[in-house]
């Protein structure tokens, strides 16, 4: 029976996959796409897990495909990297029970580390991609695609974006139907890829996807809405939408399946109308592959980096100015550590010693701005052990010729999340400790992957399903990777971790430490709150330098406030204050 539900366009997708019978979900956390996965999480008869990296996880999908079931992956876009070993070759496998990939990307990097179109991954693996534009079309794409990914033997894309992730629509939605298991059966020449059945699997990949291309001419995702011919847009996903509302009267291809791309249809719109313009954000894809199939057309021109908007899109093409509403803009609110992150110690012991500071994915990142200002670098997941062992070694090199290092004698310090060392730190470690590197680790253990919306990880040992486990434990898996100097220490004691750091930066082999501490957000009756005597207080500021946002300073009387309503009794304000200042307030905040 078909209903309708509120749902964002995460929460579809993982409804649609349940609908048609999805024995299992897995996928790493990354915004905008982890919705998907919890969703999915809360409905009966599907088993969900989150991997320590989209890697694993896609190679988990892949296991399971093989022996029969209906997969779901989830990731964003940088996900997407991690996973691209295994995709590369699925593609030439292909598939038994139907397995799909959401993946997320977000234009305007609202929460990520760099821009990147997916659109890229589809054609560089060979697979095929579906682009929704809404989450009914989220929903009706994901069903459509697990159909796909059996009839064609192929790994199947949904590619999503933040617009699409996070908007919600009313949603016509059906009811769970049972998929019907494939068998499995022993086939050396579909699933191990060899140089010899390799070779033969790319003919049948690109078979397959010739094959494909030819019905995704006539298929009911590629879609044309004639109207005013003097103007003709060729969109895909969450640009439709901003075509509809821009230019109401233009002509539109409607590009649901954005890999293969339908080139009879291409040609039949393109000779439809006088005037073809391609509308994409982030890539010019589209644009390109249409040009090289022969068919003439424009791009916008628009920047290739943030978000489209329908007045862009309107300026793009002459027909008006674009302009910022003043009437929407907002003040600008720095992002920072919350009040009692138990990070905050750590970083502020960083600046003091003046560490350079090799920094990584996570909620931490946010000590790189000031007041902290303790991180030097953040690439990518996992890249800060690694990049610490290589400012190591292109010190010693100096030291070897006998010259002054560029770095010159500050102590090296890697920081990275305890989820985020799971992900891809571990290898990191294993490889400092192999090549015999120097310089110091810190792993931040706040028990939980919190940037993402505390979802579980293996060091703290909780499931997507709260299914009975072990933890990871840190110090005896660092000592079996070879590691000989590793203690932990608790972050909030600001003289042990200052003590720490000194310490293990001064030690001339490789150490790591683990300042393990529940992130503050796990508990919601925080200890007595704390409060200025403004008597006392010297207007030294130090306070305000831990970047604490229920700290303020009150530029008429020169003195240090507290907002005891902010304050979650980390007690850090008090242990730099050298004048005894600040103290413990009676009672508790909740």
């Amino acid at each position: 029976m078909e209903s309708q539900l509120l749902l964002s366009g995460n929460e579809a997708v993982a409804r649609a996959a349940w609908e048609v019978g999805v024995d299992m979900g897995v996928g790493y956390p990354g915004t905008p796409s982890t919705e998907t996965l919890e969703a999915l999480s809360k409905l009966e008869d599907v088993y969900t897990e989150w991997s320590p990296n989209e890697k694993v996880a896609l190679e988990v999908a892949a296991g399971a495909s093989f022996a029969g079931s209906r997969v779901l992956v989830t990731m964003k876009h940088v996900g997407l990297n991690v996973a691209a070993d295994p995709l590369m070759t699925l593609a030439y496998t292909g598939v038994n029970g139907g397995l799909v990939i959401l993946v997320a990307d977000d234009p305007g990097m609202h929460s990520s580390q760099n821009e990147q179109d997916s659109h890229n991954y589809a054609g560089f693996a060979g697979v095929i991609m579906l682009d929704p534009a809404d989450p009914q079309e989220a929903y009706d794409m994901t069903k459509r695609a697990f159909e796909i990914s059996e009839s064609h033997d192929s790994v199947v894309i949904v590619r999503s974006s933040v617009r699409v992730a996070h908007t919600k629509q009313m949603v016509s939605v059906g009811e769970r139907k049972g998929a019907i298991k494939q068998a499995f059966k022993r086939n050396p020449a579909k699933w191990i890829m060899m140089p010899a059945y390799a070779k033969g699997a790319r003919i049948k990949r690109d078979d397959h996807l010739a094959t494909f291309a030819q019905s995704a001419n006539c298929d009911e995702l590629n879609r044309v809405e004639l109207a005013d011919k003097t103007l003709g847009i060729i969109c895909s996903g969450v640009v439709y939408t901003y075509v509809k509302e821009a230019l109401p009267e233009a002509s539109i291809l409607k590009l649901g399946i954005t890999n293969p791309l339908p080139q009879a249809l291409l040609e039949e719109f393109a000779h439809s109308v006088e005037r073809v313009v391609v509308a994409e954000e982030a890539d010019s894809i589209l644009e390109r592959e249409i040009r090289a199939a022969g068919i003439e057309c424009e791009g916008l021109s628009c920047p290739r980096r943030g978000e489209l908007t329908p007045a862009l899109i309107r300026a793009a093409l002459g027909l008006s100015t674009a302009e910022v509403n003043e009437a929407f803009t907002v003040a600008p609110r720095p992002p920072m550590l919350c009040s009692g992150c138990p990070h905050r110690p750590v970083f502020y012991a960083l600046k003091k010693m003046g560490a350079i500071v090799t920094g990584d994915i996570g909620c931490y990142t946010l000590g790189a701005i000031p007041p902290l200002e303790a991180i030097d670098t953040c690439v990518c997941m996992g890249a800060s052990v690694s990049m610490a062992h290589g400012l190591e070694v292109s010190r010693s090199l100096d030291k070897k010729r006998g010259e002054e290092s560029t770095t010159g004698d500050a102590p090296v310090v890697g920081i990275i999340g305890d989820s985020t060392f799971a992900h891809s730190g571990i290898t990191g470690a294993v490889n400092t400790v192999y090549n015999a590197g120097g310089g110091t680790i810190v792993i931040l253990d706040n028990r939980i992957t919190a940037m993402t919306g505390h979802q579980g990880n293996p060091v703290n040992g909780i499931t997507l399903q709260h299914r009975a486990t072990k933890e990871l434990e840190l110090e005896p898996l660092l000592r079996a990777c070879g590691v000989d100097r590793v203690r932990t220490e608790d972050p909030n004691d600001l003289a042990a971790v200052t003590n720490a750091l000194k310490e293990e930066t001064s030690a001339d082999e490789f150490s790591v430490i683990i300042f393990r501490s529940p992130c503050i957000l796990l508990t919601r009756s925080w200890p007595a709150a704390y409060k200025v005597d403004v008597a006392t207080c010297r207007g030294c500021k130090v306070c305000t330098k831990l970047g604490c946002p229920a700290i303020e300073f009150d530029s008429q009387t020169r003195k240090a406030h507290i907002d005891e309503k902010g304050c979650r009794g980390c007690g850090l304000c008090e242990q730099v204050c050298d004048f005894g200042a600040i103290a413990c307030t009676e009672g508790e905040t909740n």
